[in-house]
């Protein structure tokens, strides 16, 4: 990847990637399953993992936000790939599928749409409630912004195998399910 130093036999990979710079290990995953990795370490090695991404991605959310929107809050930029994904959603449904507060959720739903990146409309099943789905400028510009995102990911990941990119997706699919469920399970709990 660009922004990368050789490795050689100790040094640490550096990549700055959307501001971000970070430290990569330069051991491979045959190093691990050589090593006897216990559980622990495993979930160690994951929560760190796990954090790198988080930090990473609200840095590019925030980029992407104002990518879409010089206006945009960054922390809306994912609520409204939710609704481009699978709206029309009501807030509730976003409040799960995101793990927010219903407070949070309210106000970037009142912001997108007050820049016409959503709109609201009645549900058909409950007029008493709303449902929310990207307007068609949302989903416009949110459509440039994701090819070209797709196109940085091609261009990242085009020395790995198609195979685990796919099963990146297909893990990180089945951790994002986990999260959802525990949010649901704790609406469930609060009401």
């Amino acid at each position: 990847m660009a922004g990368d130093e050789p490795a050689g036999n100790a040094a640490p990979l550096r990549h700055v990637e959307d501001g971000v710079s970070t430290t990569a290990d330069t051991h491979t995953d045959a190093d691990e399953h050589s090593t006897g990795l216990d559980s622990h370490e495993a979930y160690v090695r994951l929560e760190r993992e796990i954090a790198l991404l988080l930090r990473r991605s609200r840095a590019i959310s925030g980029r992407l936000g104002g990518e879409l929107h010089r206006d945009l809050d960054g922390a809306a930029y994912g609520l409204l790939v939710l609704l481009d994904d699978a709206g029309p959603l009501r807030a509730s449904d976003v409040v799960i599928r995101l793990g927010l507060d219903k407070s949070t959720v309210s106000r970037q739903v009142s912001s997108l749409v007050d820049l016409g990146m959503v709109d609201r409309a009645a549900d058909p099943a409950d007029g008493r409630a709303q449902v929310l789905s990207t307007s068609i400028e949302g989903h416009r510009r949110l459509s440039q912004l994701r090819e070209a995102r797709r196109a940085r990911w091609e261009a990242d990941l085009a020395d790995w195998p198609t195979e685990d990119v796919a099963t990146l997706a297909v893990l990180l699919n089945r951790l994002n399910r986990l999260g959802e469920a525990e949010a649901r399970e704790a609406e469930v709990r609060s009401t």
